[in-house]
């Protein structure tokens, strides 16, 4: 990466995002240290690594120690691929992240050693609590702009070359994980039980990301674009945007109208574009985000 490059970049780091990220990191430490490793259960990617070598190494290599001697290396290794301030606010969120669980494993007065302070020994809770608790933090610390494991930037420089998603290079990835886990400790209920875990925190984060209400854009093919979409419009007090199109079976001539709406929307909008339509075709589709611009 190219000095200069490098130097813009570091000037696109945001102290608000620091804020966050270290709310991130602390979070992700009560959700591993207090409901995951005091009842064996593992958390996904580095995360999870961790906890399994904490468990069969001496009692001085901890959780802390694994968490960044194995996550660091694989940050600087993706810096190209992801930038200098991914890089920076990703390091960052570990060390606290890390800092963190030892803090509430060595320092403050917290029973961790036996079961989980909050759920006992309750498997199904600290699953269930411990990969919400770990999901708020990931999905905060994708929000603004790192990743608290190491394994989703492996994912993103090795899928393609692969032939694979992200998503699924971090679920083989997990699932080889748990394997291990089962044989390493000759028994498949925790690692079992890590599933949910792993479930749990995937959807947490996508929650934390992309919000509880995401948006819907909405496809639009009508004979009557103009009609409807001052409807929209009026209706909606927002813009649409009208593409031209041709019929594959008909090669007339249409228009699609796009269109963003929430889903407490759609059931109106239907009722207007059937109303001035009937022949309209209408497809419905989830969006990750949305940004407007501020001019």
């Amino acid at each position: 990466m190219k000095v200069k490059n490098m130097l813009k970049d570091l000037n696109n780091l945001k102290w608000q995002n620091f804020i966050m990220l270290f709310i991130a990191g602390c979070v992700n430490a009560f959700g591993v240290t207090v409901f995951l490793a005091p009842v064996k259960l593992y958390d996904s990617g580095i995360s999870g690594t961790s906890i399994l070598l904490s468990q069969i190494t001496p009692e001085y290599l901890s959780l802390s120690f694994f968490l960044v001697i194995l996550n660091i290396p694989l940050f600087l290794f993706g810096l190209k691929k992801q930038g200098v301030a991914f890089t920076v606010y990703s390091i960052f969120t570990v060390i606290v992240y890390s800092v963190g669980s030892w803090l509430i494993t060595d320092v403050l007065p917290i029973d961790v050693s036996i079961a989980s302070p909050l759920a006992g020994e309750d498997l199904l809770l600290c699953a269930l609590f411990g990969g919400m608790i770990s999901g708020v933090g990931s999905g905060l610390t994708i929000r603004y702009g790192g990743a608290i494991d190491g394994v989703e930037v492996m994912a993103v420089i090795f899928a393609k070359r692969l032939g694979v998603t992200v998503g699924t290079f971090v679920m083989v990835y997990n699932v080889l994980l748990y394997v291990v886990c089962g044989v390493v400790i000759n028994s498949w209920i925790l690692p079992l039980y890590s599933i949910v875990t792993y479930a749990a925190g995937l959807k947490t984060v996508d929650f934390v990301v992309e919000g509880f209400d995401r948006s819907k854009e909405v496809m639009i093919i009508t004979s009557k674009p103009e009609e409807i979409s001052m409807s929209l419009m009026e209706a909606f007090e927002c813009g649409t945007t009208k593409i031209s199109a041709l019929g594959g079976y008909s090669n007339t001539e249409k228009t699609i109208i796009y269109f963003v709406v929430n889903r407490f929307q759609i059931s109106k909008m239907k009722s207007i574009i059937y109303n001035i339509d009937s022949k309209a075709f209408v497809t419905i589709s989830d969006v990750a985000d949305v940004f407007k611009s501020n001019d």
